[in-house]
């Protein structure tokens, strides 16, 4: 079965960083693209980022383009967002997530909490 397993959120002072990861298996991870979506508390989830199939294009949320970038390393079925100039508004769980199966539906991960406090 699909199985997407985020780690790396932690509590970090604004301007620092964070490396997320999110291994998945249960599928061919290499032919699908992927995406980071985040939840903050009282809010709806929202789109981050997403990532091609074979890494060649991306896109981000306007509010995370030039802070955060993510990638993925297809030999090991594992997609990455890297987090720099952390905000205090980019508190939230951050979860992974693939569009599989027919029909089409999306998987998620359990989430991964990010806190930016000083």
């Amino acid at each position: 079965q699909v199985q997407l397993v985020e780690s790396g959120g932690g509590l970090v002072q604004p301007g620092g960083s964070l490396r997320l990861s999110c291994a998945a298996s249960g599928f061919f991870f290499s032919i699908y693209a992927m995406g980071w979506h985040r939840q903050a508390p009282g809010k709806e989830r929202e789109w981050v980022a997403g990532i091609s199939s074979i890494g060649d294009s991306t896109n981000y949320a306007d509010s995370v383009k030039g802070r955060f970038t993510i990638s993925r390393d297809n030999a090991n079925n594992t997609v990455y967002l890297q987090m720099n100039s952390l905000k205090p508004d980019d508190t939230a769980v951050y979860y992974c997530k693939v569009n599989f199966g027919v029909p089409l539906r999306p998987y998620w991960g359990q989430g991964t909490q990010v806190t930016v406090s000083s």
